[in-house]
């Protein structure tokens, strides 16, 4: 197929704000891999080492990371954005630099760029993919800031694909569905998910995604280490640390895992009775992609993630507890006597990237 949009390289570029990124590049790539593109990727850090387990043998050009800082509160993480704006306008100044070199050198023909903003050029023909067209903040002044912002870069791009679907029923609301849409072509993809649903055996009560920026990666799992010996269940907890070779002991009941490769996560989830993970929008294309039950712990600070946590638990398709009031003992055990709702969303197969390469690249 490869051949029929005269395309034969295409590199694939996730955003390094915690893992979702990178995860959700996994079956885009599977699907340009299957219908006979040669891919390329571009990571760092944890994300390089995770895209690497899955897809050993693929190219992977060092690319620096964002390394956006997020601060606790509202009104700090307002400030933290306003600061650090001008140090991420450099970066992506720089990443586009870095693209114009790299599609000569190793012949690029189609460039994929999950929220990286510098990866566009006249060059090639540059899709941008994205669940945030609008960008929620903790302030009204700040977020119509970062729209006009977050446009003035989209529109850079030859097309937007969303992971999300057009209608109803859908993940991201208002994110994903804004009033006015960006002026490039604008995709929506169904959701992204590396897993499918299998009956299997039932393993764990509840499986504990842990993942997302530090600090707050680490004072959630500080709550998970202190509790959940206390829970008289069967438990899994994955720190989502991959590379991380330290071991931690909880209890009899209470399996530890650092990291789980795709194949296994998917495995793990599908042997639970209940998910709980952050609202990261990742996390909740899969979680409820396999229909599981999930209980969700918005990180502080990350106005998206409360939103999408409220939305969902409106909705009836998750429950929700805040970080710093949330307990093990108490928390998890409602999600016995939560209503669930359960809902199927339309998702991305193999099967639709003709179709979304064909509108992308009929110009």
């Amino acid at each position: 197929m490869a051949d029929n949009f005269n395309i034969q390289t295409v590199l694939v570029a996730p955003l390094d704000w915690g893992l979702g990124h990178a995860t959700r590049c996994i079956p885009i790539i599977r699907a340009l891999e299957t219908k006979g593109f040669n891919v390329i990727i571009a990571a760092d850090g944890a994300q390089a080492h995770l895209l690497n387990q899955e897809f050993p043998m693929l190219t992977i050009l060092p690319i620096p990371g964002y390394r956006v800082r997020y601060a606790g509160t509202r009104v700090g993480l307002a400030l933290a954005l306003i600061k650090q704006l001008p140090r991420l306008k450099k970066l992506i100044t720089e990443e586009h630099q870095w693209l114009q070199q790299v599609i000569d050198q190793h012949q690029i023909d189609l460039v994929i760029s999950d929220n990286r903003y510098g990866l566009y050029s006249e060059k090639v023909s540059c899709i941008f993919i994205t669940h945030q067209l609008t960008i929620k903040a903790p302030l009204g002044w700040l977020q119509k800031i970062l729209q006009r912002i977050n446009y003035r870069h989209i529109n850079r791009f030859s097309a937007c694909w969303v992971p999300d679907t057009e209608g109803e029923p859908n993940i991201a609301g208002i994110l994903s569905h804004p009033k006015q849409l960006p002026a490039i072509p604008v995709w929506y993809m169904g959701i992204l998910s590396r897993f499918r649903e299998k009956k299997l055996e039932k393993k764990y009560d509840y499986c504990i995604l842990l993942s997302g920026p530090e600090p707050q990666r680490s004072l959630l799992e500080e709550k998970f280490i202190l509790g959940l010996s206390k829970l008289n269940s069967t438990c899994l907890l994955v720190r989502g640390k991959p590379g991380e070779t330290e071991t931690i002991f909880i209890g009899d009941k209470v399996t530890v895992k650092n990291h789980l490769r795709g194949n296994e996560l998917e495995e793990a989830i599908n042997q639970s009775d209940y998910i709980v993970c952050r609202s990261g929008y990742t996390s909740l294309m899969e979680i409820l992609s396999l229909h599981k039950k999930a209980i969700l712990i918005p990180t502080p600070g990350q106005t998206e993630q409360k939103y999408l946590a409220k939305r969902l638990q409106e909705k009836g398709y998750c429950l929700s507890f805040s970080q710093d009031r949330f307990d093990c003992s108490k928390h998890l055990p409602m999600a016995k006597t939560f209503s669930y709702q359960q809902v199927s969303f339309a998702a991305f197969e193999e099967t639709d990237l003709p179709h979304l390469l064909k509108n992308t690249l009929a110009r």
